[in-house]
């Protein structure tokens, strides 16, 4: 990929299937350069591969559609540009669809009840004042905000408490076709200064079930449970035993249960969270403890499958393994799980109708296909990865083991341009800790190895997909076997002849920047890095960070001589190095960046901080389109600079030199907003 290919990608999310199965909807979207916006629509595809996928909405931004249990309507949000995201419907025969909603900060993924006549949501609810909600008073004129909990905010969202999410029941119009007649009103069911989340209904449709954390002591753990609340309103009772983390109710079909995904147990204090691996759950309907239908130790539900998918008398989760998300249907009554797609694979949404399962399914070609399963066997029924894939600028990746120092086995991939080399390397570390490299389109990889670089990149201990045990390794001990499990996987792909073992560039972003700052206080070997959105200081994370009330303690520990053996020594750092931050990041706030790029211009390692405003954590995923751009054509440069491709280029390039002669503080021309 070249930066601008970022056009190309096309990312479907989580499919609706009608309930006759013959149909999934799913919305695909697509970074606009032009108009620095995303653009999605909603496309339907005929699951027995009989016709082409076929745009079915023409909206700025379609998104999150759910077929009602009848087959008659769609639902889903639209925005247009500069506004918020509101619940439309569509009949699913045709026409045009209808705006719902016109809630002032957007409402939330709608959700049908079983009858078909009404629909559930979240949406946020701003306190009189704040927001934009009176005329004329802008955001720099509202009174102060007076903060009493240690839970008030979060990184892409803002403050939180002064706009809790709550549960809303929309009525359907009584008569669709006369758009004159005045909208049914949307009924707040909940209140309160605390976030809703995943409303989902009962079977009779009496009652709904939502995630939120209104115990005594919510503010001070991780705890959330389940609680139900009538149709009409009233006190919230709670539904699972405030032991812990639990998301994406479900009823099953007699009601008598409900199955969430849950870490079951996060200890006395609510926080033990590092490692705990998040698997389906059956609670009973009446209240209890979440009783979980896979092994913890052994299994993690993949990030990005938002929705708890019952099939029968099973539950379809995806699960990550190695890299992979492996799709498991899970039978609720007990039995081994079966497993519907394993392979080099990454599932990221699931639906279930009549006689088929439909996955959202990316893998090292594409960011997500469609794939119908059904008793005949599995057929992709979409192409929507072809344009990228046409450029000819897609490179597959090599799968590769090798051995840490204390005979610890480490997996990962490199990806090497075409060409017998040697290429110069950049070895790439992942954010987290507890996530992983997976196997999918990854545009970062693409983009680096298009510009003539080999990627390395592994998933160290700390990573998520290996177990449990292996997300542990690192408790209290970041830059111990990670960092070794880290250079050992570079030493053995170095052993290739087709990478330059003497031109090595690092780069990581959140924790994999933290790994990147730590290692260059401990090695000069690389010849420059980047290093982005990191924790390079804990102690002024804990008290910054919208995690930091919480995260720095159970990650590194307490013990202040054991935090500062676990913290980068940026006094030590001598390699050139780009720092990436946002300006508007609440999870490793801009401070930190700030502290690590000063500590080297002040000592005259070359040094640059790149700067985007309005940005929050997720730049490099979801930031403006125009930005990710210029990210990456700013992250070019510097490796043009301190690791060019070109070997001649790599002997005159300068090692050293004042901080001045290095200062691009103007920013990059052309495309750079």
């Amino acid at each position: 990929m070249r930066p601008n290919d970022l056009a190309l990608l096309r990312v479907p999310g989580t499919p609706t299937v009608s309930p006759d199965g013959r149909i999934a909807v799913v919305a695909v979207s697509w970074p606009d350069l032009e108009a620095d916006e995303y653009r999605s629509q909603l496309w339907a595809v005929p699951t027995d591969g009989s016709a082409p996928a076929r745009p079915i909405t023409s909206g700025r931004r379609d998104t999150d559609p759910a077929y009602s249990p009848d087959g008659r309507w769609l639902a889903y949000l639209g925005a247009e540009t500069g506004g918020e995201p509101q619940v439309l419907l569509l009949p699913a025969a045709g026409g045009a669809p209808r705006r719902l909603t016109g809630h002032h900060l957007g409402a939330g993924a709608p959700v049908w009840s079983p009858d078909s006549r009404r629909l559930a949501y979240v949406a946020r609810v701003p306190e009189h004042g704040r927001y934009g909600t009176v005329d004329g008073v802008e955001a720099a004129a509202e009174p102060p905000r007076l903060i009493t909990t240690l839970q008030y905010r979060s990184d892409g969202v803002g403050f939180t408490r002064d706009r809790p999410s709550q549960v809303f029941v929309l009525d359907l119009p009584p008569d669709f076709a006369d758009d004159t007649a005045p909208l049914p009103e949307p009924v707040q069911v909940t209140t309160g200064a605390v976030d809703c989340a995943d409303v989902t209904w009962s079977p009779d449709g009496a009652e709904l079930a939502f995630v939120s954390a209104r115990h005594e002591g919510a503010d001070r753990d991780l705890v959330r449970d389940v609680y139900a609340v009538a149709l009409g309103g009233g006190e919230p009772r709670r539904v699972t035993d405030g032991r812990g983390s639990c998301a994406r109710p479900a009823y099953t079909a007699d009601g008598a249960g409900i199955v969430v995904t849950a870490v079951p147990d996060l200890g006395p204090e609510g926080l033990d969270f590092v490692a705990r691996q998040a698997v389906p759950c059956r609670v009973p309907g009446d209240g209890g403890s979440p009783e979980p239908l896979l092994d913890a130790e052994v299994h993690q539900r993949g990030d990005d499958t938002p929705t708890t998918v019952l099939s029968g008398d099973a539950v379809l989760v995806g699960v990550e393994r190695r890299g992979a998300v492996e799709l498991l249907r899970v039978p609720m009554t007990g039995g081994e799980p079966e497993t519907l797609v394993d392979g080099p694979f990454t599932v990221r949404g699931i639906a279930a109708a009549g006689e088929v399962v439909v996955v959202t399914v990316a893998h090292d070609r594409s960011a997500g296909e469609l794939l119908a399963i059904t008793p005949q066997g599995r057929r992709l029924l979409t192409g929507f990865g072809r344009d990228l894939g046409a450029t000819g600028r897609l490179h597959r990746p090599v799968e590769r083991t090798a051995t840490a120092p204390d005979g610890y086995p480490v997996h990962g991939w490199v990806t090497t341009p075409p060409g017998p080399g040697p290429h110069p390397v950049l070895l790439t570390v992942h954010g987290g800790p507890f996530r992983q490299y997976e196997r999918s389109l990854f545009d970062e990889t693409q983009v680096y190895v298009s510009a003539g670089y080999a990627v390395v990149q592994c998933n160290p201990r700390g990573s998520s997909g290996y177990g449990a045990a292996h997300g542990r390794a690192i408790h209290h001990a970041w830059g111990g076997v990670d960092a070794d499990d880290v250079l050992a996987f570079l030493d053995a792909a170095l052993t290739d002849a087709a990478l330059d073992a003497d031109r090595v560039g690092i780069m990581g972003g959140s924790y994999g920047g933290y790994l990147t700052a730590l290692l260059l206080g401990r090695t000069d070997r690389f010849a420059g890095a980047v290093v982005e959105r990191a924790l390079t200081d804990p102690a002024g994370f804990v008290g910054s960070s919208d995690i930091g009330w919480y995260f720095a303690d159970q990650y590194l520990g307490t013990d202040p001589e054991r935090v500062a053996a676990q913290t980068p020594r940026a006094s030590a750092i001598t390699t050139p190095t780009l720092v990436i931050h946002s300006e508007a990041d609440w999870r490793t706030p801009l401070e930190q960046g700030q502290r690590l790029f000063v500590e080297l211009r002040r000592r005259g390692v070359p040094a640059e901080l790149l700067v985007f405003p309005g940005e929050g954590h997720e730049l490099s995923r979801s930031g403006r389109p125009r930005h990710r751009l210029a990210r990456f054509e700013h992250v070019l440069r510097w490796w043009d600079r301190w690791l060019p491709v070109s070997r001649s280029a790599a002997r005159v390039a300068p090692r050293g030199g004042s901080a001045h002669d290095h200062d691009h503080g103007h920013g990059h021309e052309g495309d750079s907003a």
